[in-house]
């Protein structure tokens, strides 16, 4: 059941957003070769409880930690290490912030360091089918135009969009329906609703889009083992078109 948001409960989804989007500035200011991914995961704790909020993903089916954080061949769910950052990394932060009971979910790839060219038109490509989505977003198309607008651009760039991960509503809980594929056919799936509030999060890998596990049960990574990067926001569909919840 797809649950249509009022502006009042957009409004506070917003705020949370914004916090969000402050605390992912901070981190872009952090990353940096020999900082952990633990030390990153420890900073948005504090910070987040400083603001009032808290990180809504910790304890969520055992889940223990504030961030996911996933790093070069990972595509999403990494768990925060101890193990220091190196130049020519990219690590992908992802976290969901609930503020006042409403929710915000974003994620955004960083370099670190001086990385490689393939890395870097990677992560473009992955940004631009972010927003070549969020146009998509409209009232009155379908989910289908999202995911169609993101796979062919992607596959336009000679890169692979994950399927095994999707976007996904959200509201008083993380998941919500309708599931919003990153690939896909123009004019199917659920049709786009004023009020309803979805998060668009495309991972692009540079090899195969097929993902395998680790033994934590979490962590998904590609098969062979090249790069993968996420952008993430939260949207807002709104009949005067979409809104960015997740920005400040």
């Amino acid at each position: 059941m797809i649950s249509l948001k009022s502006e009042r409960e957009i409004n506070l989804m917003h705020e949370a957003g914004k916090l969000l989007a402050q605390c992912h500035k901070e981190i872009e200011q952090m990353i940096k070769p020999g900082i952990t991914t633990h030390q990153i995961d420890q900073f948005v704790e504090k910070f987040l409880e400083k603001h009032g909020a808290t990180p809504e993903q910790k304890g969520y089916k055992g889940y223990q930690f504030a961030t996911c954080a996933s790093l070069n061949d990972e595509i999403c769910h990494g768990f925060p290490t101890k193990t220091p950052l190196k130049s020519g990394d990219i690590v992908t932060i992802d976290m969901v912030v609930n503020l006042n009971g409403a929710l915000a979910d974003s994620a955004w790839t960083h370099k670190v360091g001086e990385i490689s060219e393939e890395a870097e038109r990677l992560m473009d490509v992955t940004y631009n089918a972010l927003y070549k989505g969020i146009e998509q977003a409209q009232v009155g198309n379908r989910t289908g135009d999202i995911g169609y607008a993101i796979q062919s651009y992607v596959e336009g760039e000679s890169f692979s969009v994950v399927r095994d991960f999707t976007g996904h509503g959200i509201g008083n809980t993380m998941h919500e329906e309708p599931t919003i594929f990153h690939y896909g056919k123009p004019g199917k799936g659920p049709r786009l609703k004023e009020g309803m509030v979805i998060t668009i999060e495309p991972m692009v890998n540079v090899g195969t889009w097929h993902s395998k596990m680790d033994k934590n049960g979490w962590t998904a990574r590609t098969t062979d083992g090249k790069l993968s990067a996420q952008y993430e926001h939260t949207i807002a569909i709104t009949k005067e078109g979409p809104v960015i919840l997740t920005e400040q």
